[in-house]
């Protein structure tokens, strides 16, 4: 406002932390308020975790209480079906109907844009785990371990499924990245040690399921959460080597139309 009490104009866009929160809570409220999502990151992990708790349907292969095999690898499944199938289908369509374009051409950067996909990511994984263990803790599951090692699982994983999802969207026609996201979705549900122990399988086919990051995720939290192990360095170590491979693949490979 001038001296005389003129209001001007004040062209520019907002603060660049502004924009990427408001673009993360618009990704969150739409990821939330689509019902196929819901079912992918809500309603199945809840029902695999029930279902399989209270009915002798598959030989987990588990020593002890199953809720508490079963609750460390639906965390994990939780941790997939939003960092990397729910991402890597709204991205591909988003691409697919020049949405990724017309914001690539916006104020915020396309580093931007992706900072608040991670975001609403983690907003939705923090819903699912608070779910999540209100339902395991109702089935009578006694956690152990120490929380840190569980969040920087939790934080690689997240890190290793984004990239892989990303790069899945970028390269991919949406129709395919649709059919693909899910055929993984259900593979690594079967073969990532999720609700079958990984122990079930051939020695030389287990030594190759060990190095997924499905396995790795739903193994060190397992063995942090289920048997009170320190920090999994394995499992870590491994997530860290696919967070890398994927973000950098999907920063090199993305393309935006």
């Amino acid at each position: 406002m001038t001296a005389t009490g003129t209001f001007l104009p004040k062209p520019g866009a907002a603060p660049l932390m502004r924009m990427i929160r408001a673009q993360a809570a618009l990704e969150t409220r739409m990821l939330l308020r689509n019902g196929e999502q819901l079912l992918l990151t809500v309603v199945i992990p809840s029902l695999l975790l029930v279902l399989f708790s209270t009915v002798d349907i598959v030989d987990t292969g588990a020593d002890g209480s199953t809720v508490d095999f079963l609750t460390p690898g639906v965390l994990a499944l939780a941790v997939l079906s939003t960092a990397f199938t729910g991402q890597a289908i709204a991205t591909g369509f988003e691409r697919r109907y020049g949405v990724l374009k017309r914001l690539a051409v916006s104020p915020l950067p396309r580093w931007g844009l992706m900072t608040a996909k991670t975001l609403a990511v983690l907003v939705t994984e923090v819903l699912q785990i608070v779910l999540l263990t209100a339902i395991a803790l109702a089935l009578g599951w006694s956690p152990h371990g120490d929380p840190l090692s569980v969040a920087l699982l939790l934080i690689l994983g997240t890190a290793a499924f984004s990239g892989l999802g990303l790069l899945m969207a970028g390269t991919l026609k949406a129709e395919a990245t649709l059919a693909a996201a899910n055929l993984v979705f259900l593979l690594l549900l079967v073969a990532g040690g999720v609700i079958v122990s990984l122990d079930k399988f051939p020695g030389a086919v287990r030594g190759a399921l060990e190095l997924l990051p499905i396995s790795a995720l739903s193994g060190g939290l397992r063995d942090v959460l289920q048997d009170g192990a320190g920090m999994p360095w394995r499992d870590l170590g491994i997530l860290a080597v696919w967070a890398v491979l994927g973000l950098g693949a999907a920063a090199r490979f993305f393309r935006w139309e």
